[in-house]
């Protein structure tokens, strides 16, 4: 029985690595591709932590569309959606953010 009604969603603000790459699916659906890095200090059990993590983003549709034209290496933005799993070419597990809503920050 799949249950569609779980949490997921994740909020990151970060930095775009490098340009965004656009596709086509199959099925005509336009998909926007970047890497975004995130670092930050995270209290954890009242200790500062750094935290990085740099992930793949993939926007699709109509937000994939005015992203390529706005979207460089060193733009800042928030990016919001749920995360999946995705296979690398050579058969590897990646951790992926569906984005859902994506913002600009100066």
């Amino acid at each position: 029985m799949e249950n569609t009604n779980l949490e997921n969603c994740l909020v990151l603000v970060g930095e775009v690595v490098k340009p965004p790459k656009l596709s086509t699916s199959p099925a005509g659906i336009q998909h926007c591709q970047f890497s975004m890095d995130h670092k930050s200090i995270q209290n954890e059990a009242g200790m500062n932590r750094q935290a990085f993590v740099r992930i793949q983003v993939v926007a699709t549709g109509e937000m994939s569309q005015h992203l390529t034209r706005d979207l460089i290496a060193g733009s800042k933005l928030k990016v919001t959606g749920f995360i999946n799993r995705h296979e690398s070419r050579n058969g590897n597990p990646l951790l992926v953010l569906h984005a859902q809503h994506i913002e600009m920050i100066n």
